[in-house]
């Protein structure tokens, strides 16, 4: 730090205390000058400070080590980024209080990468550095430096590591894919493959992960897998042990606790393990020489972050696979719409099963309308909307396993939709959602707030809107009273079950708190349909299929007598994907819609949001590129006086308005200006 930096001591502190005059320090033999980015996340700060080494801090104060500085009246945390020899500061330096810790935790390829998320979303390095780095464990960092026991020791210099029993090296389920083999040979000779895998029916994919790391180890290079949620880590856990063998993983989560995820995260950085299993936090793991980064089911709103600078697993990953020039992969059962525009530009290949594949494994999927006319004659079934056709196929599964009802959860926001095809209803203007406006007032737009007077639906022509509501809250209770004689079970909130056995029961589960059943689910019921897809949110389609596929891959093969039922609309699009198991033919299509639209990944998009004033005064600051959109404000919440604000460009300018709203913020941070202002670049959620 430099003494013209005096000027902004207020800003950090409310009371500025003039500094003491510091004692004159014998410098660095070598590179006196260390360059710390300072935890402070002020936007206009957003850059390292020079500072001096005091000559009896030369060993310690290596580059990505934590140190202790006097920045803004009080002494702060920071990280060395490099040591130099010169500073371009013509003025005293300030020195080094003291290094917290000569633990070089911050890699230099994590400090690119943080800087180029936080360039990416608008954000400060500091706070990409909180979640990449965790906090210091004191004991854990003066124990030993040894491996972990669940880590992989490090080889000699030189020797490539046998990364696995035989089996590991043969191809395992990758022989079922087009192009499997040939992805896994190319992460066996080091190379770089990048690949969209559209995962088959009932795939067991935490084995084929484990095979992709089994191939890249035997390169001599790491891996990097990063999953939703601890269910998903269990299950890769699971099968990384069996196929690797023991050591040769470490799991990486935030509910280990803090003293054991520092021991692993050390781990790692030593080298002591070349093979990281985690969720969102472990996007950043510091995994050296990496070959391989993946992620599975890149759809799932689990891999946003929630806090700021609020990035996604998926551009994290394809970020470092980008820097580091490693391979590559996004898999799931369904296949989102950056997934397909990473397939229609060239940067990545698709990872697919053949037609025979899918029709072989795949469940029978058929449709139920939910109209009153094809509701079940049984009263307890009408009560929950079951209709005669579905009711049957559940009890005909019901005779040979368990049987899985998944139910929208509730929480969604009253959009319109469509009352005769029951599609969203959206803007002509924009395209946003449509929904209710105050008593007397049409519907307006949740976007732009434009008022919709004289509508029409462009799927069938219908000038109708109906308000979804949610009504799933009693499914169970009802269910036990259709099939008094079976056994129902539920998971979701709080408690969510893990698995479940080979017996008859109903399992009611929410989305993404799916059982896995022993032997595969007899049948699936898939209820209001039209709820999911009504959603006020622009993946409202994408995100209804992503579900139903995850859910209808629990189920046994159709020739193994397992079938699915949806309740719905059958000439919806997203059903009818559903029907055919045709997730990235739907992901194209989606693509191709908010191409025609301009929503992402064919465009970026920032939403700003926060108090009006607030939002006006950054938006006033912003220097857009030629062309941008200005969408609203509109009203986000009418009793807290919050409103959004959305800024669209062209992709090839997205770089352009993220600098432009940095730079924005970072006056406003010099200003002290009063309101904060959310700002989102490309948010998982645009309702």
């Amino acid at each position: 730090m430099t003494e013209d930096d005096g000027g902004q001591l207020a800003l950090v502190r409310g009371k500025v205390r003039k500094p003491r005059a510091a004692s004159p320090q014998q410098p660095a033999p070598e590179l006196p000058v260390a360059r710390v980015l300072v935890d402070v996340p002020l936007a206009h700060l957003d850059r390292p400070f020079d500072y001096l080494v005091p000559e009896r801090l030369h060993a310690t104060c290596v580059p990505g080590a934590r140190v202790r500085v006097r920045f803004a009246g009080q002494d702060l945390d920071g990280f060395v980024l490099e040591r130099v020899a010169e500073s371009d500061h013509r003025g005293r330096l300030a020195p080094l209080r003291r290094v917290v810790s000569a633990e070089p935790v911050l890699a230099p390829e994590i400090a690119r990468l943080a800087r180029r998320v936080a360039d990416r979303y608008a954000g400060t390095l500091a706070d990409v550095l909180r979640l990449a780095v965790p906090p210091r464990h004191a004991r854990v960092e003066g124990a030993a430096q040894k491996p972990a026991s669940d880590s992989t020791p490090k080889p000699a210099d030189g020797e490539v590591p046998d990364a696995s029993p035989a089996d590991a090296l043969r191809p395992g389920p990758w022989g079922s894919y087009q192009t499997g083999v040939a992805f896994l040979e190319a992460l066996r000779r080091g190379d770089g493959p990048r690949a969209v895998w559209t995962a088959a029916p009932g795939e067991d994919w935490p084995a084929a992960l484990a095979h992709a790391a089994a191939a890249t180890l035997a390169g001599g290079r790491g891996v990097l897998v990063v999953v939703p949620d601890q269910r998903d880590v269990a299950r890769l856990d699971a099968a990384f042990g069996e196929l690797l063998g023991p050591d040769r993983h470490v799991v990486l989560t935030a509910e280990l606790g803090p003293a054991e995820r520092y021991r692993r995260f050390l781990a790692v950085r030593r080298g002591g393990v070349r093979c990281v299993v985690g969720t969102r936090s472990a996007a950043f793991a510091p995994v050296a020489d990496l070959g391989l980064v993946a992620c599975w089911d890149d759809g799932d709103d689990l891999h946003a972050e929630p806090r700021a600078p609020y990035p996604h697993v998926r551009e994290v990953l394809l970020l470092r696979a980008h820097e580091s020039g490693c391979a590559a992969l996004l898999g799931g059962f369904a296949c989102t719409a950056e997934g397909a525009h990473l397939l229609a530009t060239g940067w990545a290949r698709p990872l697919a099963p053949e037609r025979a594949v899918v029709r072989e494994r795949g469940p029978r999927v058929v449709v139920a309308g939910d109209n009153d006319t094809d509701l079940a004659r049984d009263p307890a079934a009408r009560a929950v909307r079951l209709p005669h056709r579905a009711f049957e196929q559940a009890r005909a599964a019901l005779g040979s396993g368990p049987v899985l009802v998944q139910v929208p959860r509730s929480g969604y926001l009253p959009a319109l939709a469509c009352q005769t095809c029951r599609g969203p209803a959206r803007c002509a203007a924009c395209a946003g959602p449509l929904q209710l406006g105050s008593a007397g007032a049409p519907p307006s737009c949740g976007w732009c707030g434009r008022p919709a007077v004289s509508w029409r639906c462009p799927n069938c022509g219908g000038g109708r809107l109906r308000a979804p509501v949610v009504g799933a809250g009693r499914t169970a209770e009802e269910l036990g009273r259709a099939f008094p004689r079976v056994p129902v079970r539920t998971s979701g909130g709080p408690r969510v079950l893990s698995t479940v056995g080979a017996e008859p029961a109903l399992v009611v589960a929410t989305p993404g708190a799916e059982p896995v059943a022993e032997g595969g689910y007899a049948g699936a019921l898939l209820l209001d349909s039209w709820l999911a897809l009504a959603r006020a949110d622009l993946r409202a389609g994408e995100e209804a299929l992503r579900r139903w596929l995850n859910a209808a891959a629990l189920v046994r093969p159709a020739r193994a007598g397992g079938s699915v039922v949806v309740v719905g609309e059958p000439a919806s699009p997203t059903i009818q994907a559903l029907l055919r198991w045709s997730p990235q033919a739907q992901a194209e299509r989606e693509l191709a819609e908010r191409e025609a639209a301009r929503f992402p990944p064919a465009v970026r998009l920032a939403t700003l949001t926060g108090a009006p004033d607030a939002v006006r005064d950054l938006a006033g600051l912003v220097e857009l590129p030629p062309g941008t959109e200005v969408l609203g404000p509109v009203p986000q919440a009418a009793e807290d006086e919050v409103v959004r604000l959305v800024l669209r460009v062209r992709w090839a300018d997205g770089a352009r308005l993220s600098a432009a709203l940095k730079a924005a913020q970072a006056v406003r941070s010099a200003r002290k200006a009063p309101g904060p202002v959310r700002v989102q670049v490309d948010p998982a959620v645009l309702g």
